[in-house]
């Protein structure tokens, strides 16, 4: 179990050094964090898949890790807030001449 949470801890250092180095404006949080988050989730996932598979399939284990701490580590990214991105949700001011007069009631 050693080597495995040796092979976890390694698998989420380049998991969370990847992601903030590959997609830097994604991940505004500080480079700990992503880092600190994807270690984690590495090391829970492996341990997790270490015992769901009575530590049988070590490569397995392995994998398991790799995907839990892509997956909250992903948790951390921001697109919206990347450099050149509009702002992708609906509540965004109105460009001006695009938005529609609004409707007056007619009385009764």
């Amino acid at each position: 179990m050693l080597v495995e949470s040796i092979a976890f801890a390694l698998v989420g250092l380049v998991t969370g050094g990847a992601a903030s180095r590959a997609l830097p404006s994604y991940f505004r949080a500080s480079r700990a964090l992503t880092v600190g988050t994807a270690l984690a989730a590495a090391l829970v996932g492996g341990t997790v898949a270490h015992f769901c598979l009575d530590g049988q399939y070590p490569p397995v284990s392995v994998a398991a890790s790799a995907l839990a701490s892509g997956v909250l580590t992903s948790l951390l990214a921001r697109p919206d807030l990347a450099a050149g991105r509009a702002p992708a949700h609906r509540h965004h001011p109105h460009r001006p001449g695009t938005h529609r007069a609004p409707r007056r009631h007619r009385p009764a």
